[in-house]
């Protein structure tokens, strides 16, 4: 896929479909450690680098990557590094954890 290409999203609505019928989606958190430790996306993954989230993540894994909110660069460059990678199957929910959370859905943290 050309580095061009738009960055492919997920609605809210259907990444928490997704979620509630267990399908085996790699929820990837794109923020800091701490960022994460306060508050995620029930089941959402987080890797220190981007070296540990190529070990962790297949390429055929369907993947979503998220941040905070649409203007977050987080989750659009680790979309990227991804795809960049060979990485297929790849979409970013990019309301983030502000939408998350507006919508009334659960979030963990501290």
């Amino acid at each position: 896929m050309p580095m061009d290409e738009p960055i492919r999203v997920i609605p809210a609505a259907d990444l928490k479909s997704k979620l509630d019928r267990g399908e085996p989606v790699r929820l990837v958190n794109a923020l800091p450690q701490w960022e994460f430790d306060r508050s995620h996306i029930p089941g959402s993954e987080h890797f220190a680098n981007l070296d540990d989230a190529l070990n962790a993540l297949k390429p055929d894994d369907e993947i979503v990557v998220y941040c905070t909110d649409p203007p977050c660069k987080a989750s659009q460059k680790l979309y990227k590094d991804l795809v960049a990678r060979g990485y297929t199957n790849v979409r970013r929910f990019e309301g983030g954890l502000v939408e998350w959370a507006e919508k009334g859905y659960p979030l963990e943290g501290e």
